[in-house]
């Protein structure tokens, strides 16, 4: 196996994690804060927006059964990259969409990434996702991890989350882990 981890922000992490936890190569996925300025952040520091944390995912893949490209393809696909600190009624820096590389590989793969899209004009807008060096990573509380799944019927999950996953399946069934 050749794994490597990645962290990933694209908004409230509850519909970041559910999904690439369902993607085959997929090692772990754990929601927390990065990129802030506090030791040891809560999530009530987090949402406030004044810590310059952002709710991420960090994820751990193997890649040889899932490609960086690959991750940042359903990375793109999940959320709106062109909407600076927001996502849908999400509003503030901490929902911003930020790839945080951990090796100069993942850099030089997310900036072509970037370039591709904006050539490609993919999006109507500006891509605004900020590229930076990992930096202060935090796992969320105990309560955020694998909240959908424990959570199905909360409202923002049944309102926002479920929408988002199923977009996912539609157009991505081809990484899906396949069950025994």
């Amino acid at each position: 196996m050749n794994i490597e981890t990645i962290t990933l922000g694209a908004g409230c992490f509850w519909c970041v994690e559910n999904i690439f936890s369902r993607i085959k190569g997929v090692q772990a996925v754990v929601s927390g804060y990065a990129d802030g300025d506090l030791t040891n952040p809560t999530y009530e520091q987090v949402s406030t927006g004044l810590t310059n944390y952002a709710e991420v995912i960090q994820l751990t893949f193997d890649r040889e059964q899932l490609s960086i490209e690959q991750v940042l393809t359903v990375f793109f696909a999940i959320h709106d990259p062109t909407t600076l600190n927001r996502q849908g009624d999400d509003i503030g820096s901490q929902y911003r969409s930020t790839i945080l590389v951990h090796n100069e590989e993942q850099n030089i793969t997310a900036i072509r990434k970037l370039a591709q899209l904006a050539s490609d004009n993919t999006f109507k807008n500006p891509i605004v996702t900020s590229i930076k060096k990992v930096n202060n990573f935090y796992s969320a509380e105990s309560y955020h991890q694998d909240y959908f799944e424990n959570n199905p019927n909360n409202r923002y999950c049944q309102l926002v989350v479920a929408k988002k996953i199923q977009k996912f399946l539609t157009e991505f069934s081809h990484l899906l882990e396949v069950s025994a």
